[in-house]
């Protein structure tokens, strides 16, 4: 992966104005409701993509 990617709205007001935070990678502070937050990948699911068309002709 190239450079960490950047939220676009704050997740509590909605707001633009985030700036990276002091407490490490994944940290975030929204200028406008004042709160910090940390974005954090946790992987991806088991079950992956499942087909579910039945395997038939449509009509």
């Amino acid at each position: 992966m190239s450079e960490r990617a950047a939220p676009f709205h704050c997740p509590y007001c909605g707001d633009e104005d985030l700036r990276p935070g002091e407490q490490g990678h994944g940290a975030w502070e929204c200028a406008a409701c004042n709160r910090a937050f940390q974005l954090k990948f946790l992987g991806l699911l088991a079950r992956g993509v499942q087909r579910n068309d039945g395997g038939g002709d449509e009509i």
